[in-house]
């Protein structure tokens, strides 16, 4: 057999290709873009369908709801006050019966206070004098009684002591800082001065009419801060305020009493 009389298989026939097109571009003309869909939708409701409180089928749902909240916020609210009462009346049951069981261990009573004498000089009421500011000094001698068997007192320091006549103040001091002890008795002696002093001219002719009847009324105001000593336990400062009303024969310096009457109170807080 001779070469020629040889087959060769042939390749199986290729499909027409089309003719080659021009590539399409996208169109983002104002025209394309509105007739290409998107992902975003706008959803028109009539004017008489959107409302600014909630539809007649749903009023009484709405409402049942608000009702629901409100109580649920009165029973919180309630709920607290209930808890901060109760805590309240805890504390002061628990501060009640601890000054009940110290009173009953203690008995406190109240220090008693009393002006044994005075001692006036600087009040000249004369007529040649009647222009001049006065400089009255008084040298009060103060008993002071604490009849307590188990309690103690310190005196503090930022006390007040005034004299007046009326309502006109003659002078100021100071009560003494120092420690009184159980059932203990102090006399001491307070200087109070006063200076560039005026009397209105009814207050200086209502205390010359006194000085003239030989019955001098004075008012002695003291403010004095104190810890109380109980046992081993000193409480918290508490202000003991007296108030002394005193009447002299005169305004010297050997005037004698002729009257007093001191009221006691303390200011626990």
């Amino acid at each position: 057999m001779a070469m020629s009389d040889l087959v060769h298989p042939q390749p199986p026939p290729q499909p027409p290709q089309p003719p080659p097109t021009e590539e399409k571009r996208p169109d983002f003309s104002r025209d394309s873009a509105a007739n290409t869909p998107s992902d975003s939708y706008v959803i028109q409701f009539p004017k008489d369908h959107i409302y600014r409180v909630p539809p007649p089928e749903n009023e009484y749902r709405s409402k049942a709801y608000a009702r629901r909240a409100a109580r649920q916020k009165r029973r919180t609210c309630c709920r607290c006050l209930a808890w901060t009462a109760g805590a309240f009346a805890v504390l002061a049951l628990a501060l009640a019966s601890a000054a009940a069981v110290l009173y009953l261990v203690f008995q406190p009573k109240i220090p008693n206070y009393s002006i044994d004498s005075i001692a006036v000089r600087g009040l000249n009421l004369s007529s040649n004098t009647a222009d001049r500011p006065l400089s009255p000094e008084l040298d009060v001698a103060i008993r002071a009684d604490n009849p307590n068997k188990k309690i103690a007192i310190y005196y503090r320091d930022g006390s007040s002591v005034a004299a007046a006549f009326a309502d006109a103040v003659l002078c100021r001091g100071a009560w003494p800082v120092f420690y009184q002890g159980k059932r203990n008795v102090t006399v001491f002696i307070t200087a109070l001065k006063g200076s560039g002093i005026r009397l209105s001219g009814a207050t200086r002719k209502s205390l010359t009419a006194a000085v003239n009847r030989g019955a001098v009324p004075l008012d002695f105001r003291v403010e004095v801060p104190v810890r109380v000593k109980f046992g081993a336990v000193t409480s918290w400062t508490v202000t003991v305020k007296a108030r002394c009303d005193v009447t002299l024969d005169k305004l010297t310096a050997d005037a004698s009493v002729l009257s007093k009457k001191c009221k006691v109170h303390v200011d626990f807080f």
